[in-house]
């Protein structure tokens, strides 16, 4: 980016593209997503994070339902899905990756897509792929040619840390202190969710003081602790509110630590794919709980505990700031031009007078209208510009109906609480309802 004033030095046949009536933002930035799950639209609507453990994530026998090329699909859908919404940035935690067919499969995906993406290879030990193989296939990937030039940056993802034996342990922190590793990413949930990738585990490796930065998804049930190495050495959460409601895992300490945090979409096929509206049902979340606090102690709130400007930069400039990256996030000179125009004068959009505001609690997908990456238009007047995208999106849903239907009919088993920890009770929450007499409406 230059800064404000026309170059007299352009070239002769640039491109101007005319936003008059329009709000330009920074793309936005996700820094948690599973772009491979697209497949799953619409199939788990009501689903619980231990149902979703047993039927739908890797832990499951759906990954056999899926060839390379379906992944390859469902990530470039996925991705079509987050650059239609304006986001131009995202962290892709691939953790269905169970060959090297699967890991090639995802980087075609994100050079196709004309996505900035944060490609987060699994190291999980799946299927015959062991840990060894995948360090070397790693390596293999971070020399693509057509990786130079491009958006996309290769880091890792990788939750099975406890189930690891030391050699293998030792192979994947090898990698990250030595391999030019762009992110790491792993999903924390705390307490009786029994995933405790903590910031004070990552320290016993020797990894919290690196050069590449860290990124927790959810942070559950964070403690002062483990928040307070997370500013020692500046790493980030990413937290996810759509999918932390949905799924059930909850967020309510995350209140406290937004300082570390940006936001994430997770598992959109269950539910929205914009960064737009995480950041709206966060503002509104946290603001009702704040709330909540001061009625219960007897007084009438004054001020509003959170502003709009305060999750903007959540949905931005923060999530840059997660993955180190002082070029994204913001429209600055210098910054990479990753740049979104929305709609000033819809229905829903006219008469603005704060803009941020106006993107935040008025704005939706339909309202973005031109999507910049990396200097390239990927959306031009609401269309996304993609090559052969009627193509890819006649086969995606062919691949989804096939895979859906399969899905839906496979067994699957709740053992205790679920699959991490089986020796936890199982909980039933009281089913609400919405019918007069007879039913529940459900």
């Amino acid at each position: 980016m230059a800064n404000g004033a026309q170059p007299s030095d352009l070239p002769a046949d640039v491109e101007i593209i005319p936003t008059d009536g329009m709000i330009l933002s920074p793309g936005f930035v996700d820094t948690h997503r599973h772009t491979w799950q697209t497949t799953y639209r619409t199939i788990a609507s009501n689903t619980t994070l231990a149902e979703y453990f047993s039927r739908y994530s890797p832990f499951s026998n759906v990954l056999g339902l899926f060839s390379p090329g379906d992944f390859y699909l469902s990530q470039m859908v996925g991705l079509f899905e987050a650059l239609n919404a304006g986001v131009t940035s995202l962290l892709d935690h691939s953790h269905n990756i169970a060959a090297k067919e699967d890991a090639d499969a995802a980087l075609d995906a994100y050079l196709d897509s004309g996505a900035r993406v944060f490609f987060g290879y699994n190291f999980d030990p799946r299927g015959n792929f062991s840990i060894p193989d995948r360090a070397a296939h790693f390596r293999e990937l971070q020399k693509d040619s057509r990786l130079s030039g491009s958006a996309v940056t290769i880091g890792l993802s990788c939750d099975a840390w406890h189930g690891l034996d030391e050699p293998n342990l030792k192979i994947i922190v090898d990698l990250l202190r030595n391999d030019n590793v762009s992110v790491l990413t792993s999903h924390w949930l705390d307490g009786i969710w029994n995933a405790a990738h903590r910031p004070s585990f990552f320290e016993e490796l020797g990894l919290l003081n690196q050069s590449f930065p860290i990124v927790l998804s959810h942070a559950t049930f964070i403690q002062q602790t483990e928040y307070d190495l997370l500013k020692k050495y500046n790493h980030y959460i990413s937290i996810t509110p759509e999918s932390e409601m949905h799924f059930g895992h909850t967020n309510y300490e995350s209140d406290f630590v937004m300082d570390q945090a940006s936001l994430g979409v997770d598992t959109h096929a269950t539910y929205s794919g914009d960064i737009i509206t995480q950041a709206r049902i966060w503002l509104q979340s946290v603001r009702l709980r704040s709330f909540k606090r001061t009625l219960d102690e007897m007084k009438i709130p004054r001020t509003s505990p959170m502003s709009v400007n305060q999750v903007f930069h959540l949905a931005t400039r923060a999530g840059a700031q997660a993955l180190r990256r002082n070029d994204l996030g913001v429209i600055a000179v210098g910054a990479k031009a990753d740049i979104v125009a929305l709609h000033g004068t819809s229905a829903n959009m006219i008469g603005w007078r704060d803009p941020i505001a106006a993107v935040i609690l008025h704005s939706n997908v339909g309202d973005v209208r031109h999507v910049m990456v990396n200097g390239e238009m990927v959306k031009r007047d609401g269309a996304l510009t993609a090559r052969k995208f009627g193509k890819i999106m006649a086969s995606f849903s062919r691949s989804a109906q096939r895979i859906q239907e399969q899905a839906m009919n496979m067994p699957y088993t709740i053992e205790g609480g679920y699959i991490i920890n089986p020796g936890a009770m199982a909980g039933y929450p009281e089913r609400l309802d919405v019918l007069r007499g007879n039913g529940t409406g459900y």
